[in-house]
């Protein structure tokens, strides 16, 4: 088939769930590549990101979302729970991303979200290569599924890529008959410095302890292309005075190593020679300013 096939279908898929099932790396095993920023710690993600998958028969747009959390403290919590529930409106097909065995408050919090679209829901149960004794998922298959009118409930690992053409597959079924609305080649709608920008704050949130990283953003304030070399600038906020030394590291270690795995990554997405250079600036309180969140880049525009 062809994008000129009548039998052609398009159309968005939410990926849904409370913080760290894994939806992100559901988005980049679905991708068949890295597009959304993972890591071990919850709320990783902070905004919506689209994720183009283009087959012979199909473009899948999936919309990764920030988890929806219960508590959400800060006006960075509140900011994470609209977006995801932005996300939501007008999507032709809703995954609901849960952890094998676990149920929680917040998986009821995004199950009341996923029953006010309207929209056709799937279940994806993850993390199914963690469980050893695969019997004792039958019993957790049926509660769930008695919890809602779900069109499928499929065990998957994201990780693992198990299942995955399953899921897939009903996906398809679901999707409305439609020409592609992005190009075959385009695998986001996101700008490069917002990728440069996630890149980094994903090895902030890798290599940082405790709560320093949920302090910390990215911002890209040069991106200049000069022949085969991206130059990129990029200033790495931190919350408080004394996280500033925690993210530089003993003699500049810890941010040179930063450094060095973001621009790796970088050259492998963008395809380009990358020169990257990285400051780390106080801006007090940013996290629960919404002034400061929108100068920031998160603003409820998905932009």
């Amino acid at each position: 088939m062809s994008a000129d096939d009548k039998n052609f279908r398009a159309g968005y898929v939410a990926l849904i769930g409370r913080p760290n099932v894994g939806k992100s790396t559901l988005l980049n095993t679905l991708l068949g590549q890295k597009l959304s920023i993972t890591s071990h710690k919850p709320q990783t993600t902070r905004h919506r990101l689209l994720g183009i998958k283009t087959t012979d028969s199909a473009q899948f747009l999936f919309v990764d979302t920030p988890g929806l959390h219960a508590r959400a403290k800060h006006a960075m919590n509140r900011y994470m729970n609209r977006t995801a529930s932005k996300a939501l409106a007008d999507v032709d097909v809703v995954v609901f991303v849960v952890e094998a065995l676990r149920w929680t408050e917040e998986d009821d919090l995004v199950l009341k979200a996923v029953r006010a679209t309207g929209a056709p829901v799937i279940l994806a149960i993850n993390k199914v290569d963690r469980i050893a004794d695969k019997q004792s998922l039958l019993p957790y298959l049926q509660s769930v599924a008695e919890k809602f009118d779900f069109e499928e409930v499929i065990p998957v690992s994201a990780y693992k890529g198990t299942n995955l053409e399953v899921l897939e597959q009903a996906l398809l079924e679901r999707l409305p008959p439609g020409e592609p609305l992005f190009g075959e080649d385009q695998i986001t709608d996101r700008s490069e410095r917002f990728l440069a920008a996630e890149i980094v704050r994903e090895k902030l949130m890798r290599r940082l302890a405790q709560e320093v990283p949920y302090g910390t953003t990215v911002e890209i304030e040069q991106f200049k292309e000069e022949g085969e070399l991206l130059r990129i600038g990029a200033v790495i906020w931190v919350e408080r005075p004394n996280q500033k030394p925690i993210v530089i590291g003993k003699g500049g270690a810890g941010l040179k190593e930063i450094g060095r795995e973001a621009r790796i990554d970088m050259e492998h997405l963008f395809g380009h020679k990358v020169f990257l250079q990285l400051w780390v600036k106080v801006k007090e309180g940013w996290v629960d300013d919404e002034r400061a969140l929108n100068s920031l880049g998160y603003r409820d525009d998905g932009e």
